[in-house]
């Protein structure tokens, strides 16, 4: 598995973007309509990233987008998780935690202080791995705060040290 940066406009980005639109609406009945543009997630203020099979298929991504407390409900310093996605058939390997880990990562260097997340009741499987990750339910926020099955969660990030 190889992941690599990229913009949220992409071929293999707007793919799997797709992909996971499909499948909020096999589980919700609609895919998520939270405003979003591929500058959001340009360096320094966000990151995007899509990790490739052994073949150079495109399996899974992720992205953080830095949000502070004018942006609906967020605190100043939020790094804010979006389109994290696993393919089906490539579940079960650890791309989703690798693909956290580095956003993580990456969002603390940028000097944001809180990973924030909005996923859904309907999506026990990511509520469990963030759960594992040390996430635990913050303030409702964004796009979908005052929808019932909205679930925010969020973990505090060390700050890195730069060399």
């Amino acid at each position: 598995m190889e992941i690599r940066r990229t913009r949220y406009n992409e071929p293999a980005a707007v793919r799997l973007n797709d992909l996971v639109q499909m499948e909020y609406v096999e589980r919700y009945g609609d895919g998520d309509a939270t405003p979003m543009a591929a500058d959001n997630f340009d360096p320094p203020h966000g990151l995007y990233l899509v990790a490739y099979d052994a073949d150079g298929q495109p399996v899974a991504s992720g992205g953080w987008r830095a949000q502070d407390a004018s942006d609906e409900g967020h605190e100043d310093g939020d790094a804010e998780i979006k389109r994290m996605f696993v393919v089906k058939e490539a579940r079960g390997r650890g791309l989703a935690r690798a693909i956290l880990a580095e956003l993580e990562a990456s969002a603390a260097a940028a000097g944001r202080t809180r990973m924030v997340l909005e996923t859904g009741s309907r999506q026990p499987e990511a509520i469990a791995l963030y759960e594992s990750c040390g996430y635990a339910p913050v303030k409702k926020f964004g796009y979908y705060r005052h929808e019932e099955l909205s679930i925010c969660m969020g973990k505090s990030l060390v700050a890195v040290p730069q060399p």
